[in-house]
């Protein structure tokens, strides 16, 4: 059974910019849903102590997740490096492509883990 492809990374916020990573989320969520249309879901939570924000994404199938990493990669505004240190976890649901563990190397870095749980075996996603 194929599900959706989920993608969570977890984010190390810079000291003292938990504020304004607050502030930057709302333009980049808008700027996500202008440019993504077949991205299901796009959220950040905040940890509990304010340290680190989670991005979860719910994609129907790679090829979204592989245009969202494009359009991350066209995109010339990186104001979330002034709120966010880097990533320090991935967690992938659903069997990532060759092309997509590429580019989150380059995009996160070689020594971020990767957990990737490849097999679904069932469940639904609710739409409006």
């Amino acid at each position: 059974m194929t599900g959706p492809f989920i993608f969570i990374a977890t984010n190390k916020v810079r000291d003292g910019k938990l504020a304004d990573e607050k502030n930057r989320v709302p333009g980049w969520v808008q700027f996500i849903h202008d440019n993504e249309p077949r991205t299901i879901g796009f959220h950040e939570y905040r940890s509990a102590d304010g340290t680190e924000v989670e991005y979860i994404q719910i994609h129907p199938d790679t090829d979204s997740f592989e245009h969202h990493m494009r359009v991350l990669a066209e995109k010339s505004d990186r104001s979330y490096q002034e709120t966010l240190e880097g990533t320090t976890d991935i967690r992938i649901y659903g069997q990532p492509t060759e092309a997509i563990l590429d580019m989150l190397k380059e995009a996160a870095g070689a020594g971020v883990p990767v957990t990737v749980l490849p097999e679904h075996f069932g469940g639904f996603t609710r739409t409006a």
